[in-house]
């Protein structure tokens, strides 16, 4: 057996495999399940259907269930065009900081959880302990639900989730839906001096743009009413972030490409927005049919990535909250894999170290005392688990 390695050896490790959402993450999957294998944790593997990728799901004492399940995502954003002051994939130390990519979102927490399986595998516990290492999280929060789905029977199922996302060791029980439509806009090259012949795809896929500022403008003067007045901010919004297409600049263009995504309070449910956003579309193709008639407006759902509802006298808020000592009320705007567990039936919260304001930043960083408030939280859990 391996000798047991620290959560910040464990950290650089896992900082150390490149794991852009586009690329593959098996080589830190092989590694997290040699690591934890050699230590005597049962670890099963879920495959990408088809691209090479996995995620994993671990599991360390009794096997019976009722596990604390710690979920993470191996994922992370791209580096390209941001400007580092040290290598991205090498954690570096400086200032009561760790620096490096996904040193917050998440492999801190992942670090942090692998130790704790490895260590709980040491123990007598009387209460199981399993991790959930996920793919695709930061490209619509998609590897959560195939990995709870698949492995079914093949571990006990746990029933409370610590979805480990960067809270600052907050207890955060709700937070918005998701929902994302990639939208093709099929135009008709043109001249553009006779472009009253042609349908520029850019200006109409612009219509649907303009159509998604009204909507934020309309959310944005509604009274929120109820739970949706805790979140920042208190509506759903519209969002497009990046737009291509075109070939020239005096050719109508015929192609336009662009993610119209909606992020939803708890009031609103995400299907009514994709009634509006469909028929705005249809809308806006008819207009361009009676010009040329081959034109067209295709929308195709990308991601759905569901809300965490806060529960009442929930098994994982009350856990978080006996660990952190936190009781305050905390909801946030961004999307976790909390909903997938919710909906697959685990009681789940979000609590993790660090600041989500750090996430996907150039020089992203955890502060030392972050971590080590994240490795204080898992030695209490382990006690916890031990008690008798």
């Amino acid at each position: 057996m391996s000798s047991r390695l620290s959560p910040f050896q464990i950290m650089q490790t896992l900082v150390g495999f490149p794991t852009v959402s586009r690329d593959s993450n098996l080589p830190l999957i092989d590694w997290v399940q040699d690591y934890l294998e050699e230590h005597g944790v049962t670890c099963v593997r879920h495959l990408h259907p088809s691209e090479p990728k996995a995620g994993l799901m671990a599991h360390a004492g009794p096997m019976v269930e009722g596990a604390v399940v710690l979920s993470g995502h191996t994922d992370v954003v791209p580096i390209d065009g941001q400007d580092w002051s040290s290598d991205p994939f090498t954690v570096s130390e400086r200032d009561g900081k760790y620096y490096g990519r996904g040193c917050v979102d998440m492999k801190s927490f992942d670090a942090l959880a692998v130790w704790a399986l490895a260590e709980a595998a040491g123990r007598d516990l009387t209460r199981p302990l399993q991790i959930a290492l996920t793919y695709d999280e930061e490209v619509g929060v998609i590897g959560a639900d195939p990995l709870l789905r698949d492995i079914g029977n093949a571990l006990p199922k746990g029933n409370v989730a610590i979805i480990g996302e960067p809270t600052m060791m907050q207890t955060v029980t709700g937070h918005k839906a998701s929902i994302a439509f990639d939208t093709i806009v099929h135009g008709f090259e043109v001249h553009s001096s006779l472009a009253h012949t042609g349908v520029s795809a850019i200006m109409e896929g612009a219509k649907l743009i303009a159509w998604a500022n009204g909507v934020n403008a309309a959310n944005m003067a509604k009274t929120p009413q109820g739970s949706d007045a805790l979140f920042n901010p208190p509506w759903t919004n519209a969002h497009v972030g990046m737009i291509g297409g075109g070939t020239a600049h005096n050719i109508t263009a015929k192609r336009c490409e662009f993610v119209m995504s909606f992020r939803c309070v708890p009031g609103e449910d995400p299907s009514m927005y994709e009634e509006a956003y469909r028929a705005e579309a249809a809308r806006v193709e008819a207009e361009m049919q009676q010009i040329r008639p081959e034109t067209s407006i295709e929308l195709r759902p990308k991601y759905i990535a569901p809300g965490l509802a806060p529960e009442i006298n929930g098994a994982a808020e009350e856990l978080a909250r006996r660990l952190t000592g936190d009781n305050g009320t905390h909801v946030v705007s961004y999307g976790t894999e909390a909903g997938h567990f919710q909906n697959h039936g685990y009681s789940a919260v979000v609590c993790g170290p660090g600041d989500i304001a750090q996430a996907h930043q150039p020089d992203e960083y955890i502060t030392v005392a972050q971590f080590e408030a994240g490795h204080d939280f898992m030695r209490q859990l382990l006690d916890l688990l031990s008690e008798r």
